[in-house]
């Protein structure tokens, strides 16, 4: 009977925290699937990982070799190098027309780390966040892990899928809301927010005493019409971006927020003690990543062309129907028209047409299903590849 009753101890050790119960990032376990199909020697179109087949700038590697040379990767200050957070400082005075001040800029571990480090900072255990559907799981999962309760406010066509002050209202007033989080170019849609909208969206964000936070990671990847920064519209709203879409810099893990001033000292507390500093090499990267702007463009150009190629190509396949694609790299189509289950969809057209996309309910869980994302950051060529598999395969 002891040695049962010190098993079961034992046993208790080792199981999960019920925060760790969040949901797989649905989008991983499909490149898993598809590295598996590619590892028995089959040819698969990687349509489901928002990820640049491009490199980073050279400038950003000549400058990390440059660093490795040197010899010594010392820690950083918690908040950046000073010299890459000014540099960033004059990217939103160059694109934006915007001044934000040096002291508010915190450089992270991608924008997954700014999450974190947000969340920590703005909110309690409990607190209520909304969020828009169908958007970016990890928002959700990532409150949710944090004790937070992510609040799920649905868009529509009616509105360009982009929250409204209205509906952000609605849902405070059924129960309080501690914050918000948007996102445009918005992910998994593309779809963008106006300056008006997003001005709009903010003042009623706060009259209501609501917290506000923009996720713009994938600024610089528009095409309907100029990005805004809700850094320009408000000092309380925190902004979050990367350098992983834009400067095609995923691997290296590096961001940054504008964080309004009475955050930046907590932040930093939380940085010093959840990751010292964000790595030094990617830093010195990312600094020099902004001068390689003419070779981005280049890249983003060739996105409009892949973007072209799916809006023209998929509905001669059949998938005629997608959200607004004003920017980012993705193309939410309904496949209501031939399944009523996304995530079988996507398998079997990985398993069958070797093409893989990412199903909407990974996205949103109320009408996901009738969904699949396509991203299209790779070559021209594998579009034309994959609208040709899925013409032959819906056939």
């Amino acid at each position: 009977m002891l040695d049962a009753t010190l098993r079961n101890r034992v046993q208790g050790l080792l199981l999960p925290s019920g925060r760790s119960e969040v949901p797989p990032f649905m989008v991983m376990d499909v490149m898993a699937a598809a590295e598996r199909i590619e590892a028995a020697g089959g040819h698969v179109i990687h349509m489901e990982v928002g990820q640049p087949a491009a490199p980073a700038p050279r400038t950003a590697i000549a400058a990390a070799a440059a660093a490795l040379q040197g010899g010594r990767i010392d820690y950083t200050s918690a908040l950046g190098i000073l010299s890459l957070r000014q540099r960033i400082v004059r990217h939103y005075r160059d694109a934006y027309g915007c001044d934000v001040d040096a002291g508010r800029i915190v450089v992270t571990t991608g924008s997954s780390g700014a999450f974190i480090l947000a969340f920590l900072a703005m909110f309690e255990p409990g607190d209520r966040v909304a969020v828009t559907v169908p958007g970016y799981p990890p928002y959700r999962h990532i409150l949710t892990a944090l004790g937070c309760e992510p609040v799920l406010i649905e868009t529509t066509s009616e509105t360009r899928h982009a929250l409204t002050g209205e509906a952000l209202l609605a849902a405070h007033r059924k129960a309080p809301l501690k914050g918000v989080l948007v996102g445009s170019p918005a992910n998994p849609t593309g779809t963008m927010m106006s300056q008006d909208a997003l001005t709009s969206l903010i003042a009623a964000a706060e009259e209501g005493g609501i917290r506000f936070i923009s996720d713009e990671i994938y600024h610089g990847l528009d095409y309907a019409f100029p990005a805004v920064t809700a850094a320009a519209l408000s000092p309380r709203a925190l902004v979050i971006n990367s350098f992983s879409k834009y400067f095609c810099m995923t691997g290296w893990r590096v961001g940054w927020m504008v964080v309004p001033e009475p955050l930046v000292r907590p932040i930093e507390r939380l940085q010093q003690n959840l990751a010292i500093s964000v790595p030094t090499l990617s830093q010195v990267a990312a600094e020099a990543a902004f001068e390689g702007r003419a070779e981005m463009e280049a890249i983003k150009r060739g996105y409009l062309e892949n973007r072209r190629i799916l809006i023209e190509g998929l509905p001669q396949a059949g998938l005629t129907t997608f959200l607004p694609a004003d920017g980012a790299f993705y193309l939410y189509a309904d496949v209501s028209a031939f399944t009523s289950d996304s995530f079988e969809f996507a398998k079997t057209m990985l398993e069958q047409a070797h093409v893989a996309a990412t199903p909407g309910v990974d996205f949103d869980p109320f009408h996901g299903r009738n969904f699949v994302r396509f991203s299209y950051a790779r070559s021209a060529e594998d579009m034309r590849v994959a609208v040709e598999r899925i013409a032959r395969w819906l056939r």
